[in-house]
C-alpha cells in the first residue's frame, strides 16, 4: 500500500491580504534582504519604469538574506541590463498582440487561451508578456462573454486555457461564473489553468476554488510555473494536496534562465521537489526573446547539453520537454537533444 504523507494545514493569511502586501521599490527589496549596500544591484532601480517591480512579501520570505545571487531574487529584481536593446528581441516575441476577440487567443487548432486577468501577483523580469497591451484585453464579464460566444461557435475547440497575466487573480466567484459558462459548451472537454500565483502566494488555493474545480464536468489541469526548488515550501505542498483531492492534474512548466537554473543539478533538484509535491515536470522553455530579458538567455546548444545531463540524473518521467514557442506555429516546437555541430 502506498504511503501518503498528509501535511498539517498551515496557518494562512487571506490571499487577498497577501496580494496587497507587496514590495514595489527595489531599494526596499534590497533592504529587506540585507543587500542595500550592493551598488551593482541598486543600479538597476530605474528599470521599474520599463516594467514595474512587484513582489509579495510571502515570496520574499523564501529568499536568502545577504545572498546577491539568490535564484528567487534574480527573477524579480530590476536590472540595468533591461535597458539593452538586444538584436533579435521584440516587444511581442510570440506574435500575440492580435486577438480574435478581446482577451481570447486562438493560437492552436483545438485549444484557445483566455486571458482571464491582466495582472500578476509577481512581475517576473523575463515575462514574455511584459509589453502586452492588457488595456485592450481587459478581464471582465463583457469580454469573457464575447470569448464564450466565440468558443461556442468553434466546435474544433476541446480545451480552454486560462492564462493572463495570471488567471487566479480572478476571485473565486468570477472563476465559478466562467467555469459554469464553459462547461455548458458541449464540445469542450478540458480546462487548463496556467498560473504562478499559488507558487508566490500558496494561500490562493482555497477550499472554494477546489470545490469549483471538483464540481465541474470538465477535466481540469493546473500548470504551475516554478523555476527553482527553493520556491517550493510546505504551504505550497499543502495547496497541491488540496488540488489533488479535487482531482486536478498537476503539471509544471519552467523557463531556463541564466544564473537561476541553468545547470543539470539545479534542474534535478527541481524535478525531485516537484514530484515530491505531486507535480509532474511538463515543459522546460528556452527564453522567449522579449525585449528587456536578454541577460537571462541560455543558448539552444547549452540547453540541450543541460537536459542530456539531466536525463542521467533523474527518471525519464521527471525530465521536462525542452521546447520553445514560435509565433504562428500550430504547437510548441520541441528542441531535439542531438548536439549540433557548428
Amino acid at each position: 500500500m502506498a504511503h501518503i504523507v498528509t501535511l498539517n494545514p498551515p496557518v494562512r493569511e487571506d490571499w487577498l491580504q497577501q496580494l496587497a502586501d507587496v514590495v514595489t521599490e527595489p531599494a526596499e527589496l534590497l533592504q529587506l534582504l540585507s543587500l542595500d549596500q550592493h551598488a551593482d544591484l541598486a543600479a538597476g532601480a530605474d528599470a521599474r519604469k520599463l516594467f514595474a517591480l512587484r513582489v509579495p512579501r510571502a515570496f520574499i520570505a523564501r529568499m536568502k538574506k545577504g545572498d546577491a545571487t539568490d535564484p528567487l531574487l534574480l527573477q524579480v529584481l530590476t536590472s540595468r541590463q533591461e535597458f539593452i536593446d538586444a538584436p533579435g528581441y521584440s516587444t511581442d516575441p510570440l506574435d500575440e498582440q492580435s486577438s480574435v476577440v478581446p482577451g481570447l487567443l486562438h493560437k492552436y487548432r483545438n485549444r484557445a487561451l483566455l486571458l482571464v486577468k491582466g495582472g500578476c501577483a509577481v512581475n517576473c523580469r523575463y515575462c514574455f508578456r511584459r509589453h502586452f497591451p492588457y488595456q485592450d484585453n481587459q478581464g471582465n464579464k463583457r469580454n469573457w462573454q464575447a470569448a464564450i460566444d466565440y468558443i461556442a461557435t468553434h466546435p474544433e475547440l476541446d480545451e480552454i486555457i486560462f492564462s493572463g497575466g495570471d488567471p487566479l487573480m480572478a476571485k473565486d466567484h468570477e472563476l465559478a461564473w466562467l467555469v459554469d459558462a464553459l462547461e455548458k459548451i458541449p464540445h469542450l472537454k478540458r480546462l487548463r489553468i496556467h498560473t504562478r500565483l499559488p507558487v508566490v502566494i500558496p494561500a490562493r488555493i482555497t477550499e472554494g476554488l477546489c470545490q469549483i474545480l471538483a464540481d465541474t464536468r470538465l477535466q481540469v489541469l493546473m500548470v504551475s510555473h516554478i523555476n527553482h526548488a527553493q520556491e517550493i515550501d510546505d504551504e505550497l505542498r499543502f495547496g497541491m494536496q488540496m488540488l489533488k483531492r479535487a482531482d486536478v492534474t498537476l503539471l509544471n512548466q519552467s523557463v531556463l534562465l541564466r544564473d537561476v537554473n541553468d545547470d543539470a543539478q539545479t534542474l534535478a533538484d527541481l524535478s525531485n521537489a516537484l514530484f515530491d509535491a505531486g507535480i509532474l515536470p511538463y515543459y522546460l522553455h528556452v527564453l522567449d526573446k522579449v525585449q528587456g530579458a536578454a541577460h537571462f538567455f541560455v543558448s539552444d546548444e547549452e540547453a540541450r547539453m543541460i537536459v542530456r545531463q539531466l536525463l542521467a540524473m533523474v527518471s525519464g518521467y521527471m525530465v521536462p520537454k525542452l521546447a520553445r514557442e514560435i509565433g504562428g506555429e500550430p504547437s510548441k516546437t520541441p528542441l531535439d537533444l542531438q548536439l549540433r555541430q557548428e
